[in-house]
Order: structure tokens, then sequence, then C-alpha cells
């Protein structure tokens, strides 16, 4: 049973005040590389249309040297509120990436200092700024100087369970202008595994007059409420548990709201989900939309019984029609038939 006490819901009632900009949501959903592109995000605001989306991360020196601006920054003019990611490790390359940022609509601007993935933090970027604090710092001075709009921060406790500096590397990142913070509660080198260390995020909170995020093991309204009645943080962002159910983020929201717990999705409702995730990427992305939805219809196709087959056929899927006829055959099935539940694992992929 979830409940809400009334000294949660109070705490939280206000909207989420990033600077001079309020967020009628205190749920967020976070950035996911290869993910949270504009049709993610239709799906997710769908069910939670004031919370906080965004962008895939971007490379700042990637938009220094290249003339048209990548695929992942494109947003909706109405998809409000919307953030986008940036990473990096030169203060001016993600100053100017900041500046054209917002002026493709970003109402703030996220640094990312989480990343764990080799790629990134081999140059510089994601998590190894935790291990570069004066660089962390220059970075978000440059940028809080180039643009009008909030900048904020994602990031990490720490490097490894030896160099944990959550406290005072968030410290310094509000000391050099941040209007937010989001905290996963993992190290750089727990990677995904292991369970989020919220006692951190809580210890950072009681540092910080900044709002603070928490982010980490997310996969639930009861998780989610546990977690923000633990660490008093301002709002809770969600990641992996968003993976074929981009009911979360609302979810959540709703219940934060009202204290009312909305009613599971059924299989159906899921798979009819599904079916517009890839409808919509393919009218976004042609050819490589459909490829790029073989790991969504994969994610989707859980919690019943048959669904692994069910995978197995979608993960392989050459064009719209196939998936299509898939997914309405199963549906079909599970309509006349009926569904039973089958254990699942949750999936893994980068969270940023």
């Amino acid at each position: 049973m979830v409940t809400l006490s009334p000294g949660l819901k109070a705490r939280l009632a206000p909207p989420l005040k990033i600077g001079s900009f309020e967020v009628g949501s205190r749920v967020l959903q976070s950035p996911l590389s290869g993910v949270t592109d504009l049709v993610f995000r239709r799906l997710v605001r769908r069910y939670a249309p004031s919370s906080m989306m965004y962008t895939e991360m971007v490379n700042a020196t990637g938009l220094h040297y290249v003339k048209a601006l990548p695929k992942i920054m494109e947003i909706d003019p109405n998809e409000r509120p919307i953030s986008i990611q940036l990473f990096d490790c030169r203060p001016d390359f993600l100053a100017e990436a900041a500046v054209m940022a917002v002026a493709e609509g970003a109402d703030t601007i996220d640094i990312n200092m989480g990343c764990p993935v080799n790629k990134i933090t081999k140059n510089g970027g994601g998590s190894s700024l935790l291990r570069q604090p004066e660089v962390a710092e220059a970075i978000v001075r440059s940028v809080v100087a180039a643009v009008a709009v909030p900048v904020t921060v994602k990031t990490r406790i720490g490097w490894s369970d030896k160099e944990i500096n959550a406290v005072e590397f968030a410290q310094r990142m509000q000391d050099a202008g941040a209007q937010m913070l989001t905290l996963h509660g993992r190290t750089r080198a727990q990677g995904y595994n292991g369970a989020a260390r919220w006692e951190w995020i809580g210890r950072v909170k009681e540092a910080l007059s900044i709002p603070l995020i928490a982010n980490g093991d997310i996969f639930s309204v009861a998780a989610a409420v546990r977690c923000l009645e633990e660490t008093g943080a301002d709002g809770v962002m969600c990641s992996r548990g968003t993976l074929g159910y981009p009911f979360l983020v609302g979810e959540v929201d709703h219940f934060l709201k009202t204290g009312e717990l909305l009613p599971a999705p059924t299989p159906v409702e899921r798979l009819a989900c599904a079916r517009d995730h890839l409808e919509m990427l393919w009218a976004y992305k042609g050819e490589k939309g459909i490829r790029q939805a073989r790991k969504h219809m994969t994610w989707y196709a859980k919690g019943f019984l048959n669904a692994a087959d069910l995978r197995g056929q979608l993960a392989v899927i050459e064009n719209l029609e196939q998936g299509v006829t898939l997914i309405d055959r199963a549906i079909e099935q599970l309509n006349q038939q009926g569904w039973q539940s089958e254990a699942e694992e949750m999936p893994q992929l980068v969270e940023v």
C-alpha cells in the first residue's frame, strides 16, 4: 500500500522553481542516450503534460564544428517545459552550444557531469568532471554568463567508492551559478550495478539551497515516494523505469498531486502504445526510425505469457507494416485469451 504523508504532499505542492523558471511537476523525465528523442518525449508527455523533459545529450564540440544542428536537438515549439542537455569539457564550447540551445527553444540548459560511458569520460566529459571540479566549476560559470535561462547540472555521487565527493562537488556547482542539481545515487564505477545510495542524496540536499532532484532506482510510484521521504529531495527523475513504459512519469506525478494510484496499463494498452511509438518513429525518421524502434518494441513486450517470442520477432522488424502486424496479432490474442504474468528483468542502457 503506497501512502502519501501530509508532510510530503505539502512540501511538494508548490511549483518546482529552477531559478526564475517554474515547473508544474516535481517528476522529471531523464535524458537517455538513444531514447529521449522528440517522439519518446511526446509519449511521456501524454501522461505527464507539465513535467520537465530532456533531450538526449548533445556534444558541444560537435556543435562547434558542424553547420547543421543535429536532429537530437530538435524540439517541438509546443513542448514545454523542455531542457537541452549538453556535454563536453571545454567551457567556451559549452557556452557557445548553450546559446544555440536557447535559440532552439530550451527553457533550461542541463550540463551532463554524470555519464559513465568510457567514450565520454576518456575525453573529459560526463562523470570524469567529478575528478576535475575546477573544470566543472569553470564550465558552469561560462554557461551561466552566456545565457539568460537557468543552468542545471546532472551528476553522480562520485567517481568510485574511494572518491565520493558529492557534497563538495554539488556546493561548487551551486556557487558557480547552477540553479538546480540532479544527483544519481551511484558512483561512476558502479555503472548501473547495485542499489542507488539514496543516503548520499539526502546528505547533498542538506548542503544545498538550490533544488535537488533524486535519480536512480525510480521504477515505481512506491519507489519515488520512498526516495522523496528518505532524501528530502525536491523531486525525482525517472530513467530506466520509463523504457517501454512511458506511463511512469505521469503515474508518479498524479500520485504526488492527488494521493491516488492510477490503474496500471494492461498488456494490451502497453502494446497499443508500442504501435503508436512505432508509427510515430516511422513518420519522424523513416527507415532509421524503424531500426531505432526495435529496442523500444522489445521493451514494451514484457510482463505477459509468450512475450519473449514477441520480443524476438519485434527485434528484427524491417518495416512499419511488419511491426504493426506483429503487434496487432499479439493484441488480438491477448483480447481473446486473456493474459498471464511473466517475470521479466529490467533492460539495461546508457542513462546519462
